[in-house]
């Protein structure tokens, strides 16, 4: 390609070659010469230059330097050597800290050159400049080519810079199209690479901090495009796919005007940063917002306009790309294919597996179709995917859905359809979000699309996030699915109207972003929805009732001691009956895989299953035949007793040996384990010193998590030293179960996951560790002093969310709840157990919960004597040292108990 003329302020070239010639010292002239065009392209990308002709002027200034080092040193007459630009700088694409990709061709290996190529590579060096070469003889080229697709792209893109173009030319001629990776193999093998590349973003171009480059609808997919053009039809540029007729001037407008947007941002991302950045990571997404003029204000206005705009143009790009490359596959791989066409209607044919209109009206003159070709896909599994005609079709007539479209009774059955439909359902409706369909359809969705959620667990987009978890629904009937959530995928077989579970999946966060509950705005969207497409009242009303509740069961699960009968009895009410339970439950699941992928866990999945299993049973047996607590404490003191008797135990023993725990321990642990306890509360020989009981298999088919069961005199500080001692393994509190016995023992139980969210597997060196560190520090707690430092995460730095505490008063409990919201950091529960100390506040229980980055940590309290905190200034004195510790250390490195660790 021909670079643009360099003006005198960015690179004077007659002066720099009279420089050089007047004797002045190549390496600081180079870098002053590059430094300077550096400084002057930057001061214009900052005044509102086209910032295409500024990435063109940096590779042209780069030319001309390595031009002028290359023609000043001494090269034999043979053999030849050329100097090539190849890659992006190739392309003639230079960012400020982009890599200058270079190959030395040689016509054969000669060692007299290695002297020359040493010298001019280290040259290269010296000036600066980010350098990545290569050194082959054509025969070389060919081989590595012919190996390695890269290669063989980097070559097609190369540009001489200095020496024999003959030479040049033969290395292009052999490794071209006819020679090496012919156009269709060349297609095939880049697309399979695509594919691989947006799988590992969920095939999503809404991640919350993007890679400009390589996520769906990033540069590499404007990339994609031209190379495929280059290998096919030997174009040089996207304006070529006009001349050839594959894309419109609009379409090609928008794909120059997207490489454009993309490439400021990538600019900005150099030039903030200092080196060569394609993360949008959140510590650079507000500088990037400012650099190009998103305004902000004190709710991030600024940065939420700039990613909406980011993920509008990423959509943008995407829907292109899909349509060309599906232009590419009918053109190139599928050209010589002999026809195969199935007539579906009058509208509608089937051309070797691809859906495609029947003619250029089938849209304009019947607009329910828009509709009905997505029910076709997904009724025959054996359709593909959409031609590419066709889908630059539905592109063009898209405007046809509005209001009268929306109330036609034929659409309003299509949509419902869809969602009933047997084949790929959550991919009809991605294709229909992508090509403007689903947004046009549902006025509300379309207002999601594109929208972040600033949070600490949310890592998609609102309208991703909502897709992925109609997806994580269709997957849950796939019978590979069984074995890792096997209540999900039984419920989902059985229920009478799938249809009503994927519209309360699409329309749960379709408030997001509004003024008030988004969970209560929605439902009275979703419910209007059902009823404008006939769904009867009981339907509407349970996908409203879906929505409105769809946070429940996750938050009563972590939130809530789902051991108590009270708390199980309280949630089968809400539910009322198994449907709503059933209906809520894959809700739930999805909602939470579609979020985070480090949200899901075992424990998490164990809850879950408890609550649901819990609330079945009640709900069976009859919400009036109420278990009375008494009666759940008596029938587990009586289960563990009569195991206890088969050991040998007489009844006075094991009532001595508990110690009159308080009936919380009967009703939040098992009679197995508090047998397991017993036992080994009898077997100890010390017990002034701690026991320490460390288990990694269960009974229970629920508790999904490592059991560390502690009994020792009671004294103050043991919470904050298990929970630092833990940091220190690497281990997270997913539960704590904290008891007190009447002969001043405490009977504690944590539940712990490692580093994966795992229990710990069956090492018993591991599990030896454990035991040892937990045994040493629980003995001498002073040698907490010398944890290892840590520090905060990064994320958490762009998160300024202060601490929040609740106080409740649980009266048949006798104790305070405190509820502790804040962004998950080292040291938190360490924190809160020195607070807890320092305030004389006793602490009974223990809810641990982590959503991301964020922390919801629920603790059950007493003063000192044992009764409920009531007093306000109690609560504010309390309130006030927490907030002080967790905030104030939210940025620093801290160490010990007084330090960063974090549970």
């Amino acid at each position: 390609m021909q670079l643009p003329l360099l003006p005198a302020d960015v690179l004077d070239s007659s002066a720099l070659s009279q420089a050089l010639d007047g004797g002045a010292n190549p390496i600081r002239l180079y870098k002053d010469v590059l430094g300077r065009a550096s400084r002057a392209l930057d001061t214009r990308f900052v005044e509102g230059a086209d910032v295409r002709e500024l990435v063109w002027m940096r590779a042209a200034v780069v030319d001309a330097v390595l031009s002028q080092a290359w023609r000043r040193i001494e090269w034999p007459g043979s053999p030849a050597a050329c100097l090539i630009a190849v890659g992006g700088y190739g392309r003639g694409e230079l960012h400020p800290q982009s890599d200058i990709d270079l190959l030395i061709l040689l016509e054969r290996e000669d060692p007299a050159l290695d002297a020359q190529l040493e010298k001019i590579i280290t040259l290269f060096w010296d000036m600066g400049l980010h350098i990545g070469h290569s050194v082959r003889t054509v025969e070389e080229c060919i081989s590595n080519a012919r190996d390695d697709i890269t290669v063989a792209t980097n070559l097609m893109e190369s540009r001489l810079l200095q020496g024999p173009d003959a030479l040049y030319q033969r290395m292009k001629t052999q490794t071209g199209p006819d020679k090496i990776w012919p156009s269709a193999a060349f297609f095939r093998a880049k697309w399979d690479e695509q594919i691989g590349r947006h799988r590992k973003y969920n095939d999503t171009e809404y991640n919350l901090e993007p890679n400009i480059k390589t996520c769906p609808g990033g540069l590499r997919d404007i990339q994609m495009v031209g190379w495929v053009i280059k290998r096919h039809f030997g174009a040089d540029t996207l304006r070529d796919l006009v001349d050839h007729g594959f894309i419109t001037e609009i379409e090609y407008s928008t794909l120059s005007e997207g490489q454009a947007y993309l490439w400021r941002i990538r600019y900005a991302l150099h030039m903030i940063t200092g080196r060569a950045e394609d993360r949008l990571l959140f510590d650079h997404q507000r500088n990037v917002a400012e650099l190009l003029g998103f305004e902000h204000s004190e709710n991030n206005q600024g940065i939420e306009q700039f990613m909406r705009s980011y993920f509008r143009w990423a959509m943008m790009l995407s829907e292109l790309n899909d349509q060309l490359l599906q232009h590419f596959d009918e053109t190139i791989l599928r050209a010589c294919e002999p026809e195969n066409i199935l007539e579906l209607n009058a509208r509608f044919r089937v051309r070797n597996n691809y859906i495609e209109a029947s003619n250029d009206r089938v849209f304009k003159t019947y607009p329910p179709a828009l509709l009905e070709i997505f029910l076709l896909m997904a009724r025959h599994d054996g359709i593909q995917g959409v031609r590419a005609a066709t889908i630059r079709l539905i592109r063009a007539n898209r405007h046809l859905v509005d209001d009268a479209f929306r109330a036609d009774p034929r659409n309003q059955q299509l949509f419902i359809e869809i969602l009933r439909a047997q084949h790929k359902v959550s991919e009809q409706v991605q294709r229909m979000k992508r090509y403007g369909i689903l947004g046009r359809y549902i006025p509300a969705f379309g207002k999601i699309i594109g929208q972040m959620q600033f949070d600490l667990f949310h890592i998609y987009s609102v309208d991703a996030h909502t897709l992925l978890v109609l997806a994580n629904m269709r997957r849950l009937r796939k019978p590979d699915m069984q074995e890792s959530f096997p209540i999900a995928h039984s419920i989902v077989q059985r229920l009478p109207k799938i249809e009503l579970l994927y519209l309360a999946g699409l329309f749960h966060d379709i408030a997001k972003g509004r003024k008030g509950d988004h969970s209560t705005l929605g439902a009275v969207d979703a419910r209007e929805f059902c009823l404008l497409h006939g769904l009867g009242s009981r339907d509407a009303n349970l996908v409203a009732w879906l929505v409105e509740h769809h946070l429940m069961m996750s938050s009563t699960a972590q939130r809530k001691d789902i051991s108590d009968p009270d708390v199980i009895r309280e949630f089968a009410l809400e539910m009322g009956d198994t449907t709503h339970l059933d209906y809520l439950y894959v809700l739930t699941v999805a909602d939470i895989n579609a979020t985070n992928p480090t949200l899901w866990n075992s424990w998490r999945d164990s809850l879950l299953r408890q609550l649901y299993t819990e609330a079945k049973r009640m709900l069976r047996r009859g919400l009036e035949h109420h278990i009375d607590k008494r009666d759940w404490v008596a029938d587990t003191q009586e289960a563990a007793i009569g195991k206890l008797a088969i050991k040998g135990f007489t009844r006075d023993q094991i009532i001595a040996l508990w110690g009159n725990p308080g009936d919380d321990y009967f009703l939040r642990e098992t009679a197995n384990d508090i047998v397991w306890h017993t036992e080994a509360i009898a077997a100890h020989a010390k017990p002034d010193q701690p026991l320490i009981l460390i288990k990694e298999a269960f009974d229970s088919q629920f508790q999904q998590a490592t059991q560390i069961f502690i009994r020792m005199p009671d004294r103050n500080g043991i919470f904050a030293t298990v929970a630092a001692t833990l940091e220190q393994l690497d281990l997270s509190i997913v539960d704590a179960r904290i008891f007190t016995t009447e002969s001043n023992y405490v009977v504690d139980t944590f539940y712990v996951l490692d580093a994966n969210g795992q229990p710990l597997s069956s090492n018993t060196q591991r599990i030896k560790k454990i035991h040892d560190t937990l045994q040493d520090a629980l003995e001498n707690p002073e040698a907490l002093k010398t944890l290892v430092q840590r520090y905060t995460p990064r994320k958490l730095k762009y998160f300024r969310m202060p601490t929040e505490t609740i106080f409740a008063q649980n009266e048949q409990r006798g104790c305070t709840v405190l509820e502790i919201i804040t962004p998950d950091r080292p040291g938190i529960l360490a924190r809160i157990g020195r607070i807890f100390i320092n305030q004389n506040i006793r602490l009974l229980n223990a809810k641990i919960t982590t959503l991301g980055e964020r922390v919801d940590d629920i603790f059950f309290i007493t003063n000192a004597r044992g009764q409920m905190i009531t007093d306000t200034a109690q609560q504010d004195t309390l309130r006030a040292a927490i907030c002080e510790a967790l905030d104030s250390g939210a940025n620093k490195q801290d160490t010990g108990t007084q330090g960063a660790i974090r549970v």
